[in-house]
C-alpha cells in the first residue's frame, strides 16, 4: 500500500476517533433534527391554511410552550409527590416478595427444586429496581450540563425549524452531483418516516397512559397518576420501557393487597397485548417496518455506547439508518449490479495492470527454442 493509501487510511481513523469524542454532541443534534421535523410537519400544515412560513412557526412554537406550561403546571406537582412516594413504597413491596418466596421455601418441601434461585433473583433485583427507581432523576443530578444540552437542543431546534433548506442543501452537497437529487428523496423518505413515527409513538404513549391509569384507579391501586404516566413516558421506548413501567405498581400494590399484584400483572399483559395487536397495526402502520430483533439489538448497543440518550434514540437512529441502506445500497447500488458488467470490469482491470508491466528486451523474444535447435 502506498503512502497515499497511509495517508488516507490515516486521516480517516482520526476521523473516526473525533466522531466517537463528540458523540454526545452529535447525539443532541440528531435529538434536534427529529424535534425539528415533527415540528415542521405542523408548521406545513399551518401553511396550508394560509399562513407565511414565519407565522405558523411561531404558532407552532407558542402552541408547544403552552402545552408543556399547561403539563408542567397541572401533571408535573402532583407527580413529583406522588413519585417521592412510589420511592419509598417500592423497596418495601420488593422485601414483601422475598418474604413470601421465603414462606413458601418453609411450606412446600423441595420447592427451591422446582423453582431454583427464585429468591436469590428477587434479591438481586431489589437493590437494582430501588437504584433505578430512586435514582430516577439521576440523569439529570448535574442540573448544569442537563441544563445547557436542553437549551442546545431548544435552540439547534428553533433554528433547523425557521430555516430548514440552508442545512438540508449543505448536507445533500456533500454527495456527488449527480446523486444530489436522489439523496434529496431519501431525504424526504426519513423526513416522513421520522413524522409518522413521532406520530404514531404519541399515541401509543398516551392510550397506554390513560388504560393503564383507568386500570389501576379500577383497581385501587395507590398513586394511580405517578404509575399512569411512568407507563406512558416509558412507551416511548420499546422492548425495555414496558417491563420497566410494571415493577412499580406491582410493589405498591403487594404492600396493599396480593391478589392486587397479581391483578396488576395480569392487566399490565393484556393492556400489552393491546398494544401489540390493535396500536401497533392500526397506529403504527405508517411506520417503518423494524424487525423486533434489530430493534432489541439496537437499543442494546447504542445504550451501552452512548447511554440513556442512545436509548431513547434507538429507534429513530435505526429508521433513518435502515431507509438510507435500503435506497442508497440496495436499491442504488445492489439492484443495478449486473454480473457482465462486473466481469467486463474484472477484464478491463486485468487488461490495464497487464499494460502497466515491462516489456522483455528484445533479445530475449528473439531468442530461438532449444526444444528447435535440436
Amino acid at each position: 500500500m502506498g503512502l497515499g493509501k497511509w495517508i488516507g487510511f490515516l486521516a480517516f481513523a482520526i476521523s473516526l476517533y473525533i466522531l466517537w469524542e463528540l458523540r454526545q454532541v452529535l447525539l443532541l443534534v440528531f435529538a434536534a433534527v427529529v424535534f425539528a421535523t415533527a415540528l415542521n410537519s405542523l408548521v406545513k400544515s399551518l401553511q396550508r391554511f394560509g399562513l407565511k412560513r414565519g407565522g405558523a412557526v411561531i404558532v407552532s412554537i407558542v402552541t408547544l410552550v403552552v402545552l408543556m406550561i399547561l403539563f408542567i403546571a397541572l401533571i408535573v406537582p402532583p407527580f413529583i409527590s406522588q413519585f417521592q412516594q412510589l420511592v419509598l413504597l417500592v423497596p418495601k413491596g420488593l422485601d414483601r416478595i422475598q418474604t413470601w418466596f421465603e414462606q413458601m421455601q418453609e411450606m412446600i418441601p423441595g420447592y427451591s427444586q422446582y423453582v431454583p434461585g427464585v429468591d436469590q433473583l428477587v434479591q438481586q433485583i431489589q437493590p437494582l429496581a430501588t437504584r433505578l427507581v430512586g435514582n430516577f432523576f439521576a440523569l439529570f443530578s448535574n442540573a448544569l450540563t442537563a441544563l445547557l444540552n436542553i437549551l442546545l437542543v431548544v435552540i439547534l431546534t428553533i433554528m433547523l425549524l425557521v430555516s430548514p433548506q440552508p442545512y438540508r442543501q449543505g448536507f445533500i452537497a456533500l454527495f456527488p452531483s449527480f446523486y444530489r437529487r436522489r439523496a434529496d428523496q431519501i431525504l424526504s423518505l426519513c423526513e416522513v418516516s421520522l413524522v409518522n413515527w413521532i406520530i404514531g409513538i404519541l399515541i401509543n404513549m398516551v392510550v397506554i397512559g390513560v388504560v393503564s391509569g383507568i386500570s389501576l384507579l379500577i383497581l385501587g391501586v395507590p398513586l394511580v397518576l405517578a404509575n399512569a404516566l411512568l407507563a406512558g413516558l416509558l412507551e416511548a421506548i420499546p422492548n425495555v420501557g414496558p417491563v420497566l413501567s410494571v415493577i412499580p405498581p406491582i410493589a405498591v400494590a403487594l404492600l396493599d393487597a396480593p391478589w392486587k399484584a397479581v391483578a396488576v400483572l395480569i392487566v399490565y399483559i393484556l393492556i400489552q397485548q393491546l398494544e401489540q395487536y390493535v396500536l401497533v397495526p392500526f397506529v403504527m402502520s405508517k411506520q417503518v417496518a423494524i424487525l423486533p430483533a434489530v430493534t432489541l439489538i439496537s437499543q442494546v448497543i447504542f445504550a451501552i455506547a452512548f447511554g440513556f440518550l442512545g436509548l431513547f434514540l434507538a429507534i429513530p437512529l435505526v429508521i433513518v439508518g435502515q431507509i438510507w441502506l435500503r435506497e442508497a445500497l440496495v436499491h442504488d447500488i445492489l439492484d443495478h449490479w449486473r454480473k457482465d458488467e462486473y466481469e467486463a470490469r474484472i477484464i478491463n482491470h486485468a487488461q490495464a495492470e497487464l499494460e502497466k508491466l515491462p516489456e522483455a528486451p528484445q533479445e530475449v523474444i528473439d531468442a530461438p527454442d532449444e526444444s528447435d535447435s535440436e
